[in-house]
């Protein structure tokens, strides 16, 4: 509303405001627009002052400190007409954390002395967290207190730091180490500022809004978990309806007045706990969950990582120790993750957000125990008890203040691995566990009730990792609404029928290969006529195979293509209106039945009914396929079989069930039965049985059985006694393909199954756990191999040698690493329950995919002792000894080096050095000026030295180093490069398209110039030849390859390059050979094109389909291209090698099969010209540098050569006498 009471003065426009009280006083004001009436409100209702002092930093300065000096001056008008106006000083501060010091408050009150301000001052504070702490600060200590008003900027204050009167500045010992309590006059909310708040500062805020609810109120928790979108919008757009919008309750948009509900009922609850216990003394302390561990992750990462950022990750820590304790269930912790992540925020240390913020080497700081010092020097810790709010479920806490938490809890809730120690005599033992939600039906019914008509309440549904992205892909295409009941154990699914639209942004899918597959499908089912949508995931999403499901979406008319590696997502699906044809449709299944199951679930809503045939080979998996068209016909729709492999499927609708109960996961329950069944004693697990749509079920009766356990199973419920502890029996054969997952707990136990003829348990039928989460039967195979146990990886199989309980025991705990697969982490746990040394499971967060509270049941319900371990940085090695001599990397500037560099460093678990950083930090001044003052020269010397002192004191092993362009210019340095590979390691040269570097350097304009010419391609040539002197690996970085244009960049490239510069280097090392398993039968595919490209980019899987190789036909490339040439001139072998090492790279980006590099000259019946016997000898030579695993080299003249070099490549040793007449048989 408007008021004016002089004609000389503007109109007021007084905001209409809600009050919330605190303190017996109604100091917290709420509202949009209200500069008018705050300064009204003071000179009306506040004890009059002579100086008003408005603090506010630079960025807010800017935006509000005229409107603020313009609206003292016009209220002062209307409130005292005549009267002479007091002073109004105005103090700008730097932004930023930096600011919250004992200087800058030094500062302040110097400044106000030196501008006589007395007792009779106001202090107002006009920011976010920083400025009002610190000017509360001044205020609670100048002249021994003076008033002061809080104007929060942003969400954080409003919701948190402006209320209560807490004060403090930052200390190098942590925050808020030095303040005290000093309450405001008036706390003014003026929601219209948040229309210019960034949206990180939106999700900053969140945070706090969240914890708000999760400690107080039950239904404030559900409408933020309900409305995260149109709350986002309510902060972020909120004010586009007009400048003044919301002044009034009547001009106040819907959007305005949920940001309005939303704010302010986060502050009642904070100015109720204040108003009880204004001290902190108990209730108050309930305010900080979230942030005892948060502050510790803030004290680390600050000021990269914001304070709501470090609260998030801080709230579910605590959580986490809430459902440790047996007071919160897996529901409520889920709920909480997946509430604070849909503000955008970040739930776990090493969540991709602040991976991105702060990157992996600051990541690494963020230790166990750093953590817990920083802990124990908290103001909320009470001498060395450290406390915790302990959560009872989502609204309500365990007490009212925070709780007493022993350390060794905290400690294991922080630690990025856990030890697993041996379980004492447990043969009395009888435990009932029940295990979350089946994933594979927890997946199927979501999708089903999400394209039904009508509500379904699912119960029992798995809270993971994998469920929450399938949920959040479907309703980002609106496929569906939902709620939740009963504190979240009843989802609530309104299905829209099959209509779908296209989603606002990339579908993420992180590593959820269900999800992955079954939505491949089910975009097509979008109702759009133009417009794509995008699939995406993870780095080892990227690396799981799609493409067989996606060849058949493609035969049958959907527009579906490979964003990065053909046949893996991301894939970018076109909408033109035509949705999913429907009618015939041939797919190869032998490789994963959820390509079946994608196609069978969205075939209902097809324009025809579906008649899908499955070809290529056995059908992997068929129980999930029986599974699916269950659950189907559950949901009114019935499949007809009518063939082995042909399935007829009619269009319709699937019309939801009331209410659908999601049986608990039969592969999730293998672990305790295992456990049972290796320590002797009892375990039952009631809700799987015989009659279960899983196949896993069966583990306990086909598994368990046969190697000695006492094993009891009705319809729905499963008991397992096991045998005397190290008496388990060793299976001659057993075919798992009908339960593939559970193939893990069987590998496990067949480590300890001495019993039986020859120890050997032999599991087959297994064949696509080669391509899950990881190739989990080389990471069984590897980890195994840790505890001594050996074991014969096979394409379709394992075979495990049983060692005696007693041959497994070790002086030092063996650290298993998990692949971020949880069915690693869970199995090994089992085995570590009986090897007297423990074990170290070293990633304990990656069974939050199927059953996050694991570690809780295992030591809480079956006993395990568990702690928190911090695994050592270098401690991941694989079964093949591993090289650790340091890798050196050359080549020219802007070729990549730093970028790959840093990415190898990471995959190998070293250090990642920059020898040009290294060289001045030794020399103590960059490089532009040591040549700007010394020269060129000067700086060649500098890094001669500084290359000797890496590689044979300070780096010599344990890094990545990469070199400058130009350190192959010195003679003596490129003798230490040889010198370097003498002593076994991997000096990698990268080649470029120089091109793509031209391009770059262009751009670049951090280093000098090159000193000899600016034609950056004759610095190359001149280089060239002393680069391949230097090195004993070669790797080609060139985008263009996966573009099919030499001078564009492929959409994705560099994710391929930088992945298989990874595999380069780890074949480089001895980590990854990448061999052929020689204990069955092998074969490999021969690609005799000329060139790579004809197979691309569909061809290349199908041939390659089932082989254990490809072999590269180097004689054969090149077409009429080469046709005639003179391989003995120099310019053309040049060429015709650069040419093959385009092709081999190209193969390499398209597949992870081993190479077989092969030269058959004309003579051995192949078409290289016998004459030039020159160039055969460098490409073999090139092919070990390039990391072929295999080189076939004929048995000649030429062969001593090539095996002398290999390296790590496999020499294949081939003899050809094609007229017959050299190779005698008879004697």
């Amino acid at each position: 509303m408007s008021t004016d009471s002089s004609s000389n003065a503007r109109s007021l426009q007084i905001a209409e405001v809600e009050r919330i009280s605190i303190l017996g006083s109604e100091s917290i004001v709420c509202g949009f627009h209200l500069v008018d009436y705050i300064w009204t409100d003071i000179f009306t209702n506040l004890a009059a002052a002579s100086t008003y002092v408005l603090i506010t930093d630079t960025n807010l300065a800017a935006l509000y400190a005229d409107k603020y000096k313009e609206g003292f001056t016009a209220a002062w008008a209307h409130v005292r007409p005549g009267v002479a106006a007091p002073r109004l000083l105005v103090r700008v501060l730097p932004p930023g954390e930096t600011s919250k010091s004992r200087a800058t408050k030094s500062e302040i009150e110097d400044w106000m002395l030196a501008q006589k301000c007395t007792r009779d001052t106001l202090v107002m504070a006009l920011g976010g967290g920083v400025i009002g702490d610190l000017v509360g600060f001044v205020a609670a200590t100048f002249m021994r207190g003076v008033p002061f008003v809080q104007v929060p900027t942003s969400l954080l204050a409003m919701v948190d730091s402006s209320i209560g009167g807490k004060t403090a500045v930052d200390t190098p010992a942590g925050k808020n180490l030095v303040g005290s309590f000093w309450q405001p006059k008036r706390i003014f909310m003026d929601m219209a500022v948040l229309s210019t708040l960034p949206p990180r500062e939106f999700s900053n805020g969140m945070a706090e809004v969240v914890k708000t609810a999760a400690i107080w109120t039950a239904e404030e928790f559900d409408v933020l978990e309900a409305g995260a979108e149109d709350i986002r919008a309510a902060v972020l757009e909120g004010q586009k309806d007009g400048d003044m919008a919301g002044l009034t309750i009547a001009s106040r948009s819907e959007a305005q007045s949920l940001l309005l509900r939303v704010i302010s009922a986060s502050a009642r609850v904070k100015a109720y706990v204040v108003t009880h216990d204004e001290r902190e003394s108990g209730m108050r302390g309930l305010l900080n969950f979230g942030h005892t561990i948060g502050h510790a992750i803030e004290a680390v990462l600050s000021p990269q990582v914001l304070h709501g950022e470090c609260v998030a990750v801080g709230c579910v820590l605590e959580a986490e120790v809430a459902r440790r304790m047996g007071h919160l269930g897996d529901v409520s912790v889920a709920r909480l993750a997946r509430c604070l992540r849909a503000y955008g925020l970040p739930t776990a240390m090493d969540d991709a957000i602040i991976r991105g913020l702060v990157g992996e080497e600051r990541l690494r700081e963020l230790r166990p125990q750093r953590l817990m010092d920083v802990m124990s020097v908290d103001k909320k810790t009470v001498g060395s008890q450290k406390r915790l709010v302990v959560l009872k479920r989502l609204g309500e806490t365990l007490e009212m203040k925070p709780t007493n938490i022993d350390d060794s809890l905290i400690l294991e809730v922080v630690s990025e691995g856990v030890r697993v120690n041996a379980v004492a005599d447990v043969t009395q033992q009888a435990v009932t566990v029940v295990p979350p939600g089946s994933k594979s039906i927890s997946n199927r019914a979501l999708q089903l009730a999400a394209l039904g008509r009508g509500t379904c309440r699912i119960r029992n549904l798995l809270h993971s990792d994998d469920t929450q992205v399938m949920l959040a892909a479907l309703q980002a295409m609106g496929a569906c609404s939902v709620a939740w009941e009963d504190d979240g154990a009843t989802l609530v699914v309104t299905g829209n029928g099959g209509q779908l639209q296209r989603p606002d942004a990339e579908l993420y899918l992180g590593n959820a290969g269900t999800a992955a597959r079954f939505l491949s499908t089910t975009v097509n089912l979008i109702d759009a006529r133009d417009g794509s949508s995008v699939l995406t995931g993870n780095a080892r999403m990227k690396l799981r195979p799609s493409g067989p499901l996606v060849d058949a979406l493609r035969a049958n008319g959907c527009g579906i293509e490979y964003l990065e590696r053909e046949g893996s997502l991301p894939l970018r699906v076109q909408h033109t209106g035509r949705g999913f044809p429907g009618g015939h449709i041939q797919l190869a299944a032998s490789i994963s039945s959820q390509y079946v199951s994608s196609i069978l679930l969205c075939a209902p809503y097809a324009q025809e009914p579906v008649r899908l045939e499955l070809v290529g080979g056995k059908v992997i998996s068929q129980l999930y396929i029986d599974m699916t068209i269950a659950m189907m016909a559950q949901f009114g729709c019935h499949v007809e079989r009518i063939s082995p492999n042909e399935y007829l499927i009619p269009t319709g609708a699937y019309e939801n069930p009331a209410e659908y109960v999601v049986e608990s996961d039969a592969s999730s329950a293998t672990y305790p039965l295992a456990f049972a069944a290796i320590t002797g004693s009892t375990c039952t697990v009631p809700n799987i049985g015989s009659a279960s749509l899983q196949g896993d079920a069966r583990f306990a009766v086909d598994v368990l059985r046969p190697m000695g356990c006492t094993v009891e199973q009705t319809a729905t419920s499963t008991t397992v006694t096991g045998p005397p502890r190290g008496q388990l029996r060793a299976l001659a054969e057993i075919d798992m393909e009908p339960m593939t997952d559970a193939f893990l707990t069987a590998a496990v136990l067949a480590a300890v199954a001495a019993g039986g003829e020859d120890r050997v348990t032999r599991i087959r039928g297994i064949a696509n756990q080669h391509v899950k989460e990881c190739d989990r039967i080389e990471a069984m195979c590897t980890e195994l191999g840790k505890f001594g146990v050996e074991t014969e990886n096979l394409a379709d199989g394992i075979n495990v040698h049983a060692r005696v309980l007693s041959e497994l025991e070790a002086s030092e705990a063996p650290s298993v690493h998990c692949y971020d697969d949880h069915r690693v982490a869970m199995s090994f746990s089992v085995l570590a329950c009986v090897v007297q040394s423990g074990a170290e499971i070293r990633e304990r967060r990656c069974v939050g995919k199927t059953w996050p509270s694991w570690w809780d049941v295992l030591a809480r319900d079956l006993g395990a002792p568990i702690s928190g371990s911090d695994p050592a940085f270098e401690a991941h090695s694989d079964p093949v000894k591993a090289d650790a001599t340091s890798v050196v990397l050359i080549g020219m500037r802007g070729v990549g080096k730093t970028t790959l560099g840093r990415a190898a460093a990471v995959a190998l678990n070293r250090e990642f050095v920059d020898l040009d950083d290294f060289l001045e930090r030794q020399v103590g001044q960059t490089i532009p000026e040591i040549i700007n003052r010394d020269g060129w020269a000067a700086f060649r010397s500098h890094e001669t030295q500084v290359l000797r002192t890496a590689l044979t004191q300070a780096h010599a092993t344990g890094a990545v180093i990469a070199c400058g362009g130009g350190v192959i210019e010195s003679a003596e340095n490129r003798e230490q490069l040889r010198a370097h590979v003498a002593r076994g390691a991997a000096v990698i040269c990268l080649t470029p398209n120089m091109e793509h570097v031209a391009e770059y350097l262009s751009r670049d304009k951090t280093r000098p110039a090159y000193a000899v010419t600016s034609d950056i391609h004759e610095v190359y040539a001149r280089r060239l030849p002393l680069y391949a002197e230097s090195c004993n690996y070669e790797y080609l970085v060139d985008k263009s390859l996966l573009s099919g244009d030499e001078n564009s960049e492929g959409h994705g490239a560099w994710a391929l390059i930088e992945r298989d510069f990874i595999r380069l280097v780890q074949f480089a090392t001895g980590r990854e050979l990448n061999r052929v398993d020689l204990n069955g039968p092998s074969f490999f595919v021969s690609l005799t094109a000329p060139s790579v490209r004809e197979y691309l980019p569909a061809k290349l899987e199908a041939l390659t389909a089932g082989a254990q190789a490809i072999e590269l036909r180097v004689d054969l490339l090149g077409g009429s291209e080469f046709a005639g040439a003179d391989f003995n001139d120099a310019q053309v072998a040049a060429s015709f090698s650069a040419f093959v090492h385009k092709q081999f790279a190209l193969l390499r980006h398209n597949s992870r099969l081993p190479i077989v590099f092969t030269v058959r000259t004309q003579l051995q019946g192949g078409a290289f010209p016998a004459s030039a016997d020159t160039l055969r000898l460098q490409l073999l030579r090139n092919a070990v540098q390039w990391g072929a695993e295999y080189v076939d080299v004929e048995v000649d003249a030429k062969a001593p050569a090539v095996f002398a070099k290999r390296q790590n490549s496999m020499v294949i040793a081939s003899y050809h006498d094609t007229t017959g007449e050299k190779l005698q048989w008879d004697s």
